[in-house]
């Protein structure tokens, strides 16, 4: 299993994908936890309070995980890619010639990009924490006020592999990588957000149905700054949110895993 992880890493690391995505995430990770940590950190002229409401500690997890709406797409990008590609080039048949226990094969997909996404999450963190924790030192603010706060920076990590793997069912489920990327990327950052928009205005589908959809569910699990008043759901706990988006995973990569242990490739 070893060779086989080492195998889908080495993969990646023959492309020049890799590290244009590291270093696209280590920009994002600096970029919005700057801006974020001035955003959070402004006073409001009329009261002189800040302007946005929340503990040190949830301040400090929204900024240093700023970028995690861009990494989560980008490591659900990397996800689809890793099967998909094989499938647009029909290198999938000499991966299964090379490792014919084909659940083996695709365990080691699985287990190689939980470690790429962590290995992702972590140049994030990288970028988001030197900058943010700079920024608000300079705004007068505690960069690390509490101990949870590095229970989110690991659960961000963990949320990155599960999206990594979401990509991975989405793009088995969806042999076409282009259809796959259109789908799973349009879904998150589009359709997923406009859905959620037209259900917040039913109470039911507000408060039971919108805090269970994956980004609601990746939010919860950093326990950031949330906006509140009326007509505003609760988010989840960070552990029912962890729960939440490893569901999603187990189950898009489970059914894309059971689905290519079977089909023909030829």
């Amino acid at each position: 299993m070893i060779s086989v992880i080492r195998s889908e890493i080495l993969k990646l690391r023959t492309t020049r994908m890799w590290w244009a995505m590291a270093l696209g995430i280590f920009v994002a990770g600096a970029v919005f936890a700057g801006f974020f940590a001035v955003v959070y950190t402004i006073d409001d002229p009329g009261t002189g309070a800040p302007a946005m409401t929340g503990t040190d500690a949830q301040v400090a997890n929204t900024v240093y995980t700023a970028g995690l709406g861009v990494g989560y797409l980008l490591l659900l990008t990397i996800g689809v890619m890793q099967i998909g590609s094989e499938y647009r080039h029909k290198t999938i048949t000499g991966t299964f010639l090379a490792t014919p226990r084909r659940m083996k094969a695709l365990l080691g997909k699985v287990l190689a990009l939980v470690v790429i996404g962590i290995g992702y999450g972590l140049v994030s963190l990288l970028g988001s924490v030197s900058v943010g924790a700079v920024v608000l030192s300079m705004r007068g603010i505690e960069p690390f006020p509490d101990v949870e706060i590095l229970r989110s920076l690991a659960l961000s990590l963990l949320a990155l592999a599960l999206w990594a793997l979401i990509g991975l069912g989405v793009g088995i489920l969806i042999p076409n990588m282009v259809a796959a990327l259109l789908v799973g990327i349009g879904t998150a950052w589009i359709v997923e957000p406009l859905v959620g928009f037209g259900l917040s205005f039913n109470d039911f589908a507000n408060e039971h149905v919108v805090k269970f959809f994956p980004s609601q569910a990746t939010n919860a699990m950093i326990d950031p700054v949330t906006m509140s008043g009326p007509g505003m759901a609760e988010p989840l706990s960070w552990w029912a949110g962890a729960l939440t988006l490893t569901a999603y995973a187990v189950v898009l990569a489970g059914l894309g895993v059971l689905r290519a242990s079977r089909q023909d490739v030829t």
